[in-house]
């Protein structure tokens, strides 16, 4: 009988550094050093180097989530005030907004790309958002052109929850973090440049931004009990930053090794009836985050693919209007019909670095024998 493949193999990546990250993590505890310091001041340095961003544009920040609530902010936002951003997308997104006491509103993403639609957007006015947060969903680069067109240069802050685009880029080569005026990155253990726990970066390419985003991170002090504004703890571990200064030099490997599966996907399941293949960039720009089929048929497609041992997940089982916790906006179903859509349908494939092609081979027969339903 054959193993079960995963739908995420931590263990592999881990087995193949071990010996780098033992020891990367054990010099932090001799230092004894665990909070900043010249570990996490390296990791940034190395973040910015590795893909383009300018010096002291990097804040390490304890989480992704925490990213875009700094972020946040960072931007001014609070109380009363209005975000405009996606419905389809992981709930920091939206929940990050509504922490803060401001009002998220919602537009409807595009059904290609799944990132916010350009042509929804033109239903609002930008003047009456104090920012916006635009997702690049499962690592590919939202239209961020047209979203600063829309916005104009009396719109709102533009933020990008790039927590799935570490790598990516834009058409024109510019990366993910600096298409906005600030870009929110995770390292949760799952994500390309993943950590041994929860841990984030913001990007800034304005200094007093980057400034103002590092005060926020100690409780808004620059010098201890010398509080200047109200921040929170949003500092990220001396370890995470060890660990995640050993991947970094292998994480556009690794993103080229996603590409090559998801390429793979396209080229085997083409033309399979009931099934939609994502639209993959021709640039370089796409990581290789997630590989996301859309079927009428997902939840049988979903247990067939169980039956054999294969494991996918769900990116987003429910868009953030339908959720209970924001039942308090009004919305209906039918409101956004294509993120409604897209949680009906979507079904994310293992698409990691170290899959390999034997593995990849039968989870693209085990989807050849799926019979779906007619209409």
């Amino acid at each position: 009988m054959n193993e079960p493949i995963p739908f995420i193999d931590l263990l592999e990546q881990y087995r193949q550094l071990a010996p780098e990250i033992d020891a990367a993590v054990a010099a932090v505890f001799a230092s004894q050093q665990f909070i900043l310091g010249q570990v996490v001041a390296d990791f940034e340095a190395d973040y910015a180097a590795t893909f383009g961003l300018p010096t002291g544009s990097t804040v390490g920040v304890s989480s992704g989530t925490d990213a875009l609530l700094v972020a946040l902010m960072a931007a001014g936002v609070g109380p009363g005030d209005k975000v405009l951003t996606t419905p389809f997308s992981f709930f920091a997104t939206a929940g990050t907004i509504a922490r803060l006491g401001a009002r998220p509103v919602f537009a409807d993403i595009d059904r290609t790309s799944f990132n916010l639609s350009p042509a929804a957007l033109a239903a609002h006015d930008p003047r009456d958002f104090k920012a916006l947060i635009a997702v690049h969903l499962y690592g590919r680069v939202a239209d961020m052109e047209a979203i600063r067109a829309w916005a104009g240069a009396e719109g709102p802050l533009l933020i990008e929850d790039a927590a799935q685009a570490v790598g990516s880029r834009a058409p024109d080569g510019r990366p993910a973090g600096l298409l906005g005026d600030f870009g929110c990155f995770s390292f949760f253990p799952t994500k390309n440049l993943g950590g041994a726990g929860d841990g984030g970066m913001v990007v800034a390419a304005d200094p007093e931004r980057a400034a103002l985003l590092r005060k926020l991170r100690v409780h808004g002090a620059q010098r201890q009990y010398e509080n200047e504004i109200v921040g929170g703890n949003f500092r990220l571990d001396a370890i995470q930053a060890a660990v995640l200064r050993v991947k970094l030099p292998r994480v556009l490997g690794f993103n080229a090794a996603r590409v090559r599966n998801a390429r793979r996907y396209d080229l085997a399941l083409r033309g399979l009836p009931g099934l939609v293949l994502p639209e993959l960039p021709a640039d370089d720009g796409y990581n290789g985050h997630q590989y996301v089929i859309r079927s009428s048929d997902r939840d049988r497609l979903r247990r067939h693919l169980e039956d054999r041992g294969i494991g996918t997940a769900i990116y987003y089982p429910r868009p953030f209007h339908l959720l209970d916790c924001f039942r308090e906006l009004g919305h209906r179903p039918g409101d956004f019909p294509e993120a409604e859509a897209a949680a009906r349908e979507v079904l994310a494939l293992p698409i990691f670095p170290e899959l390999g092609g034997r593995r990849q081979d039968r989870i693209i027969e085990a989807i050849k024998d799926f019979q779906p339903l007619e209409d």
